[in-house]
């Protein structure tokens, strides 16, 4: 690991002029709401659903969860939809792209996880016409969405940690690989190079 993504290289000090961007500021928004969203979950969690529908400071807590969560998906579809434009994928990054249309789909299914878990009619109602829909193409014996505790157990453990190791995954990926230039930036992935320290090293012993 260590070889692949050094400490210098993990948190670097210089990157390349076109990162000084709007285009390349929409995903760390996504990464700085998913930080709030996981906080603010696991406050609720812990207080169960009683005390944010009592609880002034609970309800308050419960909202900026919810706006938390609209915030993460405008920053992470503009992020995609920017990031296929610029065909993010060229320069061996399939893999950093792969991920982050991954981590979008996994998201879909918390956020309807959460929907489930407001515990009024609203839930209710999406619970049950949803039950209808997942009965249809025969998934309703594996994911029952009328079952509160299976919920809980989907939208606090299990989804969670799968988008948050999904997200862990297509950083790292975008540190290793460099993020992806501008289609007009011809020279970006060899700016990318010369600044590398392997790089360097071979540019010295070179005649």
């Amino acid at each position: 690991m260590l070889g692949k993504l050094p400490p210098e290289k993990l948190l670097p000090e210089d990157q390349p002029s076109y990162v000084m961007s709007w285009a390349y500021v929409f995903g760390m928004g996504a990464i700085a709401s998913l930080l709030w969203i996981i906080i603010s979950g696991v406050v609720l969690g812990l207080n169960g659903p009683h005390w944010y529908h009592v609880s002034a400071l609970g309800s308050f807590v419960n909202s900026t969860h919810l706006w938390s969560v609209e915030l993460f998906f405008i920053f992470m579809v503009v992020h995609l939809w920017l990031k296929f434009w610029m065909a993010a994928w060229r320069g061996g990054r399939v893999l950093t792209w792969i991920t982050g249309v991954v981590s979008f789909v996994v998201s879909i299914v918390a956020a309807f996880t959460g929907y489930l878990l407001q515990t009024n009619f609203d839930s209710q109602w999406i619970a049950f016409e949803a039950k209808d829909a997942l009965n249809a193409v025969g998934v309703g014996a594996w994911f029952n969405v009328a079952n509160l505790g299976q919920i809980f157990v989907w939208h606090i453990t299990l989804l969670p940690l799968a988008v948050g190791a999904v997200v862990v995954l297509h950083v790292l990926l975008v540190r290793v690989h460099g993020v992806a230039p501008p289609l007009e930036a011809a020279a970006g992935d060899a700016q990318l190079l010369h600044n590398s320290p392997e790089s360097t090293k071979t540019k010295d012993v070179a005649p």
